[in-house]
């Protein structure tokens, strides 16, 4: 099984990250991300917003099961991250949580919990 942790932080650090519930939007309606993860207390309304373009844009979505402090510290950053967009996954594996559940119909906008 795929370290979620430790996927992200190599993403954060080796690939092309956007933090931030703007730019994850953004990046969601333009479709020019390769996945969307939001933390389990990002607001209802915002997520129900990257849910809506994930689904129109194709692009999949996953809710980390942590806060949006703990997504923070698994980017190195000192403010709360509630939501973050993969344009370039860099050395990362982490479009593999994707890749292996795409079969079951977990891609375009619908949920899938990170480990």
């Amino acid at each position: 099984m795929i370290d979620v942790d430790k996927a992200i932080t190599t993403a954060v650090k080796t690939g092309k990250v956007s933090l931030g519930m703007n730019s994850t939007i953004e990046n969601a309606k333009t479709g020019k991300a390769k996945l969307i993860i939001l933390a389990t207390n990002c607001p209802e309304n915002i997520s129900d917003n990257i849910q809506y373009y994930c689904r129109l844009s194709n692009v999949p979505l996953v809710i980390y099961e942590g806060s949006s402090i703990d997504l923070a510290a698994k980017c190195s950053k000192p403010f709360v991250v509630s939501a973050l967009s993969i344009k370039e996954p860099g050395d990362s594996e982490v479009l593999k949580l994707i890749e292996k559940n795409e079969h079951e119909g977990l891609y375009g906008g619908t949920e899938k919990r990170a480990e």
